[in-house]
Parts: structure tokens; C-alpha cells; sequence
């Protein structure tokens, strides 16, 4: 019979019978095992009995009690018990127990014979495990002596089981005495155990079993099983003994795998099991517990201390065996340290139970994808170098929204650098994004999508599609990128989604770690600086040789609109702004980010966007071949692009007048100077009415029907801001506005005191700022312009001026009484009409700017305004003692420029009486003579050409 499970309603019931049979699940010591028996039930724990030698004792093994020192022949007698009956089926015969469970039990073990001579005999031997222990030495009889003598309890009566018994192990010890075998040698063995941590290092033990063992593994008995994937180990190889680390003992987690954890009830509080923990410990346990195995040790988890490895069985690999049922699943980090070969046997067991559900995949179902599962299309542009933009195939790219970022399945690439965030560019992510970006961008590509996730943005989340990329013959663009070494393997939890092809972008990481490749390199990443020639001085002073360099391959990094873009020149090493010559662009929208800021731009115009898209579509991150023939002083570089190669080789310029994105510029055709072939194609565009020319008697009608006229006024006027050379802010001489803010702000900062106070931020919000004038801090009405980090840039709207303010200490809300609804803003935003001087990023545009300050600052001029032009008012200034209007003195100086007709008709257009505007543009365009002639200022090196207003 086998051994049956005590009843917990009878405690009294015996816990063995008296024979019966078990299972041998571990070894104590030389003369006590653990027996098992049958679950009374599918899926209940199986009966344990601890069960000990009758009238026999072994030496005792190493402990924490005998500081882990073995007594002489311990550890020998418990291995002979061990190899001979762990796992085996034995007979028992239960001489003495206690009546519950938990108690041990006395009695004999029997196993049958081995040897043939008494197999051959009518009834089969059976081996008396305690008598044979005696005899080869590992144990002793508790009685000693020749004969038992006759009591009540043991009668001397042949053919007594007792009696007989006795005889026999003191026969068996006189044999083993004899023989001086086991404990009767001159030297038996006694231990010295090493724990790990303590006595060595698990790094230690790793390297030398390297350098000793045999195949670099190391012969080892499992003796504890903490979880199915956690055991306590002895080393048993005699190869460790010169380093001294046989019998050494230590923790091995089992590489590959992560089964649930057992529960530690002698915790406070208790810990409980997680779901099916007890299933894989006593499924580890009925194959491993107490059986000597060869080891390979692959390294140690990051707190050093436990080794992982790999256990070699012969019926095969025990992880293989826990992923297939369901009983663990496969750990990344530990896989990691692998050999990548062994892998996909793991994957496809652990797929296996996730397919069929069973234990801790029971609940488990297939990710839910919000989006389609495949996606074939066209790579429009890399974002990072994992991640990219793609047109699925039939769809038109009328909105930005329709490109589907995707993220590649379980890769990382080096983060590129953020200056406005102050993050560091990694090494190689420039690298990384280029080699996608040579792989993919303008290609057909087929995307299988794995999973989602929510990625932070801001305050937002944005749900990213992961998948495997497929391109010509690369089935995984991921896989090149970390074979390569630009990119690593994402680290995943071991429950999350993951690449199906995990474990060959793990093989392909370990191989250029092994090469040493990219991010894997031990040498300094050497930073590649790349002349930046958006710089307008250094664009115009370096002009000269990209002209001179004829036809240059570049890469179109970014593009402001359908015929503006920034690009890397790889044979020059410089980044430039280029624009196509000859053409104008409409006007796009902001990008999404920039809207987000509160950044301001031009007005949006008709086909702007399309004609943007339509150039990301065709150039962005495309190598193209430019022409550069000539450089504006804004420092854009001027010329011609084509794109495609051999019989598909085209102009873009010709393609996007051709399609209705761009037009010719109108002065350049006056001037004989656009290309006959350009004019040809906008033409053949017009008549039929394509893109821009769609809409052209669109826009007149709205125009006329909307036209207001504007009247002249006079008025006397302070300034109080300048801001350029012909951009400033002034207020009316006599306005009691101004002394009323002024009175009703000195009280707002009586009240209020100076602490700041939180505020909305939002771009064009009026708040009040905190400034001091020289007389000590005030609060004054201002508008945000511009959120920075801790700070906000302010427009005081009663002075002109602009500052930074922090956000914290320098804003607080306005009074609804002082809103710009209720006292409107005392300075006014002003433009010398008619009169266009450089910005003050140039020297001429200082110079236009301290005159202008020189010459009216601190004065009461006279204002003639003619009419609002963007939001500014178009006037003319004039000093009292001088009739020549300060428009005139800065043309005449050289500082500023006269304006085409075309402005003077556009500005006259809007006004009911232009009389004095013609006027002012004539005695603009003598001073402008006057000073071309005298070289001075803007014109002393000659003409400036009509480049120079293109900004």
C-alpha cells in the first residue's frame, strides 16, 4: 500500500501503517528520509513523512547547531543514502511513531536487490536499508554488543523479526569494523561548509569554475528548493577542491526563468504564495530535490550574491519543463546571461502555455490593439532611432494625423539631446537615427504590431504603436540596429509584451557586445562638431565656397515650409538653411509643438500646409543634390534642389510651381530674371487652375468685399520704447490714460504688496508684473509672450518694453477694473511707414537704431499716421525744428531702404486719402539715391540687391 495521508478528524490515527510503500523525496542525514506519498486528490499536496532507521544512528551532519562542521563520515553516509534511494519506490515498516503528522517515524526501509544471484531466488531479496548502512560503514547500531539479552520487551526466541534484526546490524558492524570502511576508516571525511557572501564570493565561485571544472560546468546536489526556480546548492565536484570551494554552498536562481514565489509564514506579517507556487516547487522538487546534477554557471543577479545558472538533466532542460506547463515564466534578465541558442526553446514553451492558458497563464489573453495589427506604407520621416512616421498605403496625406507613429518592438535607441530641456545627446543616437533613416525613409515597409503603450507626453498620454519593421530584404530593421551595436534590447518586465523575435535581438546584442560594436565600444565616443551655417554671419561669410562647389549631395533634416528647409552638408560638414531661388512659398501653419508654446507666426495661407507636406513627403531626411547660388542677409542659402536619381532625376522647383505649391516671384520675372522654364510651367499651372491658382478669383472677391479704408491722422506723441530701427512703441502727448494706470497701479501695489501669486500663463494673458523702475519694485500691467523654465517673458503694454520675469516671485493676477478693456493700453505699437531697416542682429540694423534713438528720444515729435499695417501703426515722424521726417534722415543716412511700388500701392490701398503717403515713398526713394551715391551706410560697398528684404 502507499502512504496515505493522516486524517486531521483522528489525531490519534497512526501516521503510517504498518507496511506499506513510498517514494524517497530527499535525504537528511545517513539514517533519515523524507518519504512521499500519493495526492489524495488531483491537485492537493502530496503526504510527507519524515522517517528514521529503527535502533540505528548516523554521524551528524553539518549545521548552524555544530558550526556547519560535519561529524567524522556525516556527509559520506547521507550521500551512499542519497544516491541509493532518492527518488525511488521503498517498502516500509513502521516500528514506533507518535500519533500525529507531525511526529517521526521509526522503522525499516527496504529496496529491492540489485545483484542477480538473489534476484534468481524464489522469493526476491529485498535490501534492509538500515543494516546495509552499517555494513559499508555509515552507521551504527544504538545497542552494541555480540548479543541482545532476553527482557520482557525483546524475548530471545529464534525467529523473532526483532531479534533477528539486531543480529543483523551487529553482524553488519562487525563486517564494517572489520573492513575499517565509513566511520571505521583512520580518516573519515568531515566537512567544512562555505556559504556564499560570506566565506567567498559567488563571483569567485564562477570564474573558478571556469578555470577547473570540466566543460565549464560544475557537479553540484540540489539540497533545498525554495521555489521553482530558486534551489539551494552543495558543490560535490572533486575539480573545486583546489580552490577549496568543494562543499561550498550557495543560491542558484535558475537562468531563464522566474517561477511565483513561495510564501514565508515565519515572516511578521506572514507572507502568503502567489498562485501556483506550491505547484512548481513540488514539481521542482519530485525532479531535482537531493539529486547530483552538473551546473553551468552563467553569472549573478545584481546584488551578487546568487549565482544563475543552467541545470543539466538528463531528460532535459527543467525550464523548458516549468514554461511548458504553465508553472514560470521566461525572466528577461536572467535569459540575458544565456547562451542566446538556448533561447527559443524557452520562448516557444512559455508561448505554448499562454496559447493553452494553463496555471499562470490561465487568465491570460492576447494583447487588445487599438489600431490595425499590420500597417504597410511609406516611411515618411525618423523621429528617433527607434521610433519613426509612416503613410499607410492608400491613404492621402491631407493631415498630419494621418501618419502612424510606430515604435520598433523591444529596442532602444540613444536618446538625441533636447538643448530648450537641457538633456544630453547619448552616443550614437545620431548614429542610430541616420543608419534608420538610410534603411527606411521613403520605402516601402510592412509592420507587424506587437503592443501598445501609453507614453507620457507632457501632461497627456499618447498611445504608441510597437512592431517589427520589414524592408526589402531586412525582415527586422530592429535587428540590424543592435546587431550593428546603434541600439540595444529594451529590458522587460516579465510579464509584459515583447518582440516575438526577443530572442534574436538578444543574439544579436550579445554578438556586438562580443565585437565590440557602437554603443558596445570600449573607446571614447569621439563628438563629430558640424559647422552650423543657419548662423547668418557665418552663412554669408561661407557662401562663397558652396557656390563655388558646384553640385553637393545633402540630407533635408527639416522643413519650414513647401520651399524652405534645413540641411546637412556631409562633404562640407555644415548645416545650412536653403530656400529655392526664384520661388515663394506659402505660408504654412505652426507646428504642433510650436502652437503648444504660444509661438507666433505669419498668417497662414491658402495651400501652405499642402505645399509643406508635400515637400516632407517628397525630400525630408532625403539625400538630395543642391546648387547653391547665392546667399540673402538673413543667411539663407539660395539655389536649386533635384531629387531622385538617373532617368528619375527632376528639378523640385519645377515640380512644385508645376503643381500649384509655389509661384515664381513676381519681381523676378520684371527683372527678366526667373528661369524661362519656370514661368512656362506656372503658366501651364494657371490655366489649369491647380493648387494655388484654384483658388486666385477666390481670393480677389474676399479681398474687394472686404476692404476698409483708413483716414489720416495727426497727432503729438512721446516715445516711450524703441525696438528696432523702425519698430517702436510711443503715447500721445495729453493722454490722461497714462496717469490714471500709473495712480490705479501705485494702489493695486499698496494692496497687494510685492509676493507674487500663481496666474494663468497662457500666451497674449494680461497679468501684472513685477519691475523696478529705479525707485524700488511696482506692479504694471503686462502681457506673457513667452513661458520659459521659472521664467516668463513679459510685454509691459503701458511702456513698450519687454523683460523676464520669474513666475514664481514676479506675477500675479490683475484686477478686472484695470483689464485693457476697461483703461486701454497707453503705448502704442508703431512702424515708420513705408521705411525698412536690418534687424538688430545685424550691424547695420544697431547702427539704424541708435540714430533713430539719437535723433527723436526724450522729444515731442510730430505723427502723421496713415493707417494700421500687421497690427502696427504706419506713421511718419517729424521734429519740430526740422521738416525732413525722421523716415527720410535714416534712408538718407543709409540705414534704412525705400519700398518697392508694390508696397507703396498695398499701403495706399487701404487708406481713403494716400496723397501724403505718396509723397513720403518719393522723398524716400531721392534720399535712397542721395546715399547709394554717397556709399553711405548700407550701400558702401556697393548695392545691396533686393535679396536683402527676402526675410
Amino acid at each position: 500500500m502507499s502512504l496515505p495521508l493522516p486524517a486531521s478528524s483522528n489525531l490519534m490515527r497512526p501516521v503510517l501503517p504498518s507496511h506499506g510503500t513510498a517514494t524517497v523525496k530527499s535525504v537528511l542525514s545517513g539514517d533519515t528520509v523524507v518519504l512521499t506519498g500519493k495526492p489524495p486528490s488531483p491537485g492537493a499536496k502530496a503526504p510527507v513523512v519524515i522517517f528514521t532507521f529503527e535502533r540505528v544512528t548516523a554521524p551528524r551532519m553539518a549545521s548552524k547547531v555544530n558550526g556547519n562542521i560535519d561529524d567524522p563520515g556525516a556527509f559520506p553516509a547521507r550521500e551512499w543514502l542519497r544516491r541509493t534511494c532518492v527518488g525511488k519506490t521503498v517498502e516500509f515498516e513502521t516500528r514506533k511513531q507518535g500519533a500525529t503528522a507531525g511526529d517521526r517515524v521509526y522503522g525499516l526501509l527496504f529496496m529491492p536487490s540489485t545483484t542477480e544471484q538473489e534476484v534468481e531466488e524464489e522469493e526476491e531479496a529485498k535490501i534492509n536499508l538500515a543494516v546495509e548502512a552499517v555494513r559499508q560503514g555509515f552507521a551504527t547500531p544504538k545497542v552494541f554488543g555480540p548479543e541482545t539479552e532476553a527482557t520482557d520487551d525483546v524475548p530471545l526466541e529464534e525467529g523473532d523479526p526483532v531479534v533477528e534484526y539486531e543480529r543483523a546490524l551487529q553482524a553488519a558492524l562487525q563486517e564494517a569494523k572489520l573492513q575499517a570502511i565509513g566511520i571505521h576508516s583512520p580518516t573519515p571525511l568531515v566537512r567544512s561548509l562555505k556559504n556564499a557572501g560570506d566565506e567567498f564570493q559567488t563571483l569567485e565561485l564562477i570564474e573558478k569554475a571556469k578555470t577547473f571544472c570540466e566543460g565549464n560546468s560544475v557537479l553540484c546536489v540540489i539540497e533545498h528548493i525554495f521555489d521553482g526556480s530558486r534551489f539551494r546548492v552543495l558543490i560535490t565536484d572533486p575539480d573545486m577542491a583546489m580552490p577549496e570551494l568543494q562543499y561550498a554552498s550557495f543560491t542558484l536562481i535558475l537562468a531563464g526563468v522566474a517561477s511565483p514565489r513561495v510564501g514565508n509564514p515565519r515572516l511578521v506579517p506572514p507572507t502568503e504564495s502567489e498562485p501556483f507556487a506550491d505547484e512548481a516547487k513540488q514539481f521542482v522538487e519530485s525532479r531535482l530535490l537531493h539529486r547530483e546534477l552538473r551546473i553551468s554557471l552563467h553569472g549573478t543577479d545584481k546584488s551578487g550574491v546568487c549565482a544563475v545558472g543552467t541545470v543539466h538533466h538528463p531528460r532535459g532542460n527543467i525550464g523548458v519543463e516549468l514554461l511548458k506547463r504553465g508553472l514560470a515564466r521566461v525572466s528577461d534578465w536572467s535569459s540575458r546571461l544565456m547562451n542566446p541558442l538556448d533561447l527559443p526553446a524557452f520562448r516557444v514553451a512559455e508561448n505554448t502555455a499562454k496559447r493553452t492558458n494553463l496555471a499562470v497563464w490561465h487568465a491570460y489573453s492576447p494583447p487588445q490593439l487599438a489600431g490595425a495589427s499590420e500597417i504597410i506604407g511609406t516611411v515618411v520621416e525618423v523621429l528617433t532611432g527607434d521610433t519613426v512616421g509612416i503613410l499607410p498605403a492608400g491613404e492621402d496625406y491631407d493631415n498630419e494625423t494621418k501618419l502612424k507613429k510606430v515604435s520598433l518592438a523591444s529596442v532602444r535607441s540613444p536618446r538625441v539631446g533636447n538643448e530648450r530641456l537641457g538633456k544630453a545627446e547619448e552616443p550614437y543616437a545620431l548614429e542610430c537615427k541616420d543608419r534608420l533613416r538610410v534603411l527606411t525613409v521613403g520605402k516601402n515597409v510592412k509592420v507587424q504590431i506587437h503592443y501598445e503603450r501609453d507614453i507620457p507626453m507632457g501632461e497627456t498620454t499618447q498611445k504608441r504603436q510597437f512592431g517589427t519593421i520589414s524592408v526589402a530584404k531586412k525582415p527586422d530593421v530592429g535587428e540590424v540596429l543592435v546587431s550593428e551595436g546603434l541600439a540595444v534590447t529594451q529590458h522587460h518586465r516579465d510579464n509584459e509584451e515583447k518582440s516575438p523575435t526577443y530572442d534574436l535581438l538578444i543574439a544579436a546584442e550579445v554578438a556586438a557586445k562580443t565585437a565590440k560594436k557602437g554603443v558596445h565600444s570600449t573607446k571614447d565616443y569621439g563628438t563629430r562638431t558640424i559647422n552650423d551655417l543657419t548662423d547668418p554671419r557665418k552663412a554669408k561669410s561661407y557662401s562663397g565656397s558652396l557656390m563655388r562647389a558646384g553640385t553637393l549631395k545633402a540630407i533635408v533634416e527639416y522643413v519650414f515650409n513647401g520651399g524652405r528647409y534645413k540641411m546637412l552638408v556631409p562633404s562640407e560638414n555644415c548645416h545650412i538653411v536653403f530656400a529655392l531661388e526664384n520661388l515663394k512659398s506659402p505660408q504654412p501653419s505652426l507646428p504642433a509643438g510650436a502652437a503648444m508654446r504660444g509661438g507666433q507666426g505669419r498668417t497662414v495661407e491658402p495651400y501652405g500646409d499642402a505645399s509643406k507636406r508635400h515637400a516632407r513627403l517628397t525630400v525630408l531626411q532625403r539625400t538630395v543634390e543642391i546648387i547653391c547660388k547665392g546667399v540673402t542677409m538673413g543667411g539663407v542659402i539660395t539655389g536649386e534642389v533635384f531629387v531622385g536619381g538617373g532617368a528619375q532625376r527632376r528639378s523640385f522647383s519645377l515640380e512644385m510651381v508645376g503643381a500649384g505649391l509655389a509661384v515664381v516671384d513676381q519681381r523676378k520675372i520684371e527683372y527678366g530674371e526667373a528661369p524661362k522654364v519656370l514661368v512656362d510651367a506656372q503658366t501651364r499651372a494657371s490655366s489649369n487652375r491647380v493648387g494655388l491658382w484654384s483658388i486666385a478669383q477666390k481670393k480677389q472677391q474676399v479681398t474687394v468685399k472686404a476692404s476698409v479704408k483708413a483716414k489720416e491722422e495727426m497727432a503729438k506723441i512721446q516715445l516711450s520704447e524703441i525696438r528696432s530701427g523702425n519698430h517702436f512703441y510711443f503715447n500721445v502727448v495729453g493722454n490722461k490714460a497714462g496717469d490714471v494706470v500709473q495712480e490705479s497701479m501705485k494702489i493695486f501695489t499698496a494692496e497687494h504688496g510685492t509676493a507674487g501669486a500663481p496666474v494663468d500663463l497662457k500666451a497674449g494673458k494680461i497679468v501684472a508684473a513685477l519691475f523696478n523702475d529705479g525707485n524700488g519694485k511696482s506692479w504694471y500691467r503686462a502681457k506673457i509672450l513667452e513661458r520659459r523654465i521659472g521664467t516668463a517673458k513679459v510685454l509691459f503694454i503701458d511702456h513698450g518694453n519687454v523683460a523676464s520675469v520669474p513666475i514664481k516671485s514676479g506675477l500675479r493676477p490683475l484686477d478686472i477694473a484695470l483689464s485693457p478693456d476697461r483703461i486701454p493700453a497707453v503705448a502704442k505699437e508703431g512702424i515708420l511707414a513705408l521705411t525698412k531697416t536690418r534687424s538688430l542682429e545685424d550691424d547695420e540694423g544697431i547702427d539704424a537704431a541708435r540714430y533713430f534713438q539719437q535723433i527723436a528720444w526724450g522729444k515731442q515729435l510730430t505723427a502723421r499716421i496713415f493707417c494700421v499695417s500687421e497690427g502696427k501703426l504706419a506713421v511718419s515722424l517729424y521734429l519740430d525744428d526740422n521738416p525732413s521726417s525722421i523716415n527720410e534722415q535714416l534712408t538718407r543716412e543709409g540705414l534704412a531702404r525705400a519700398p518697392k511700388q508694390m508696397e507703396v500701392d498695398t499701403l495706399s490701398g487701404t487708406m481713403l486719402n494716400s496723397d501724403n503717403l505718396g509723397v513720403l515713398a518719393r522723398e524716400l526713394n531721392g534720399a535712397e539715391a542721395a546715399a547709394r551715391k554717397a556709399r553711405r551706410g548700407l550701400w558702401r560697398y556697393g548695392d545691396v540687391g533686393d535679396d536683402d528684404d527676402e526675410e
